[in-house]
C-alpha cells in the first residue's frame, strides 16, 4: 500500500515537473523577445522629428543662408570682426588711461602753464587713436592666424591660441630685435594658455 502511494506521487510529481516548467520558459523566451525589441539589434531606428517631440520644425536651408554661414565662418570675416572690435576696445582703453593721467594736455616745453580743455580732449583722442589702432592689429593678426592654424590642425582646441599668440607676438617683438620676437612669442601664448584655461 505505502509503495503503491508513493509511485502515484511520484508520477504525480513527474507529470507536474514539465508542466510547471513549460510556462517559466515561455515567460523567458518572450521576456527575452521584448529585450530584443527594445534594446537589441531587432529595436527599429526611428527618425527624431521635431515637430514629432514637441519642438518646431526645422525649415531646410536655402543655399543664400549657406553661403551667408560659410561667410561667417570664413578667417577674413573673424579677421575683420576682430579688427572692429579691437578697435573700439583699445579706442575706450586709450581714452580711459588718458583720463586718468594727470600729465594729458600738458606742454613740456613749458609744464608750469595750464592746459586748455581743447587741449586735454585733442590729446586724449590722440591717445585714444593710438590704442586703438594697435588693439585693431593685434586683434586682426591674433584671429587670422588662429583661424589658419585651425583649419590647418582640423581641431579646435587650446593649442591654436597658443600657437596663434606665439606667432602674433613673435611678429610684432621682431620689429625690435631678435630677442624681443621671442620674449612676445612667449608672452602673447602665455596670455593666450592662460585666457583659454580661464574660459575653458
Amino acid at each position: 500500500m505505502a509503495a503503491s502511494t508513493g509511485a502515484a506521487s511520484a508520477a504525480a510529481s513527474d507529470s507536474q515537473g514539465p508542466a510547471s516548467a513549460g510556462p517559466s520558459m515561455d515567460t523567458t523566451i518572450q521576456y527575452s523577445m521584448i529585450l530584443e525589441h527594445l534594446i537589441g539589434d531587432k529595436r527599429p531606428v526611428k527618425d527624431l522629428n521635431p515637430s514629432v517631440m514637441g519642438g518646431l520644425p526645422v525649415p531646410p536651408k536655402s543655399d543664400e543662408q549657406k553661403m551667408i554661414e560659410r561667410g561667417m565662418e570664413s578667417c577674413a570675416f573673424k579677421a575683420v570682426l576682430a579688427c572692429v572690435g579691437g578697435f573700439v576696445l583699445g579706442g575706450a582703453f586709450g581714452v580711459f588711461t588718458a583720463g586718468i593721467d594727470t600729465n594729458v594736455g600738458f606742454d613740456p616745453k613749458d609744464p608750469l602753464r595750464t592746459p586748455t580743455a581743447r587741449e586735454v580732449l585733442k590729446d586724449m583722442g590722440q591717445r585714444g587713436m593710438s590704442y586703438a589702432k594697435n588693439f585693431a592689429i593685434v586683434g586682426a593678426m591674433f584671429s587670422c592666424t588662429e583661424c589658419i592654424i585651425e583649419s590647418h590642425r582640423g581641431k579646435s582646441d587650446w593649442k591654436n591660441a597658443v600657437y596663434s599668440g606665439c606667432v602674433t607676438g613673435g611678429a610684432i617683438g621682431f620689429r625690435a630685435g631678435l630677442k624681443a620676437g621671442v620674449l612676445g612669442c612667449g608672452g602673447f601664448a602665455a596670455f593666450s594658455a592662460a585666457i583659454e584655461y580661464y574660459l575653458r
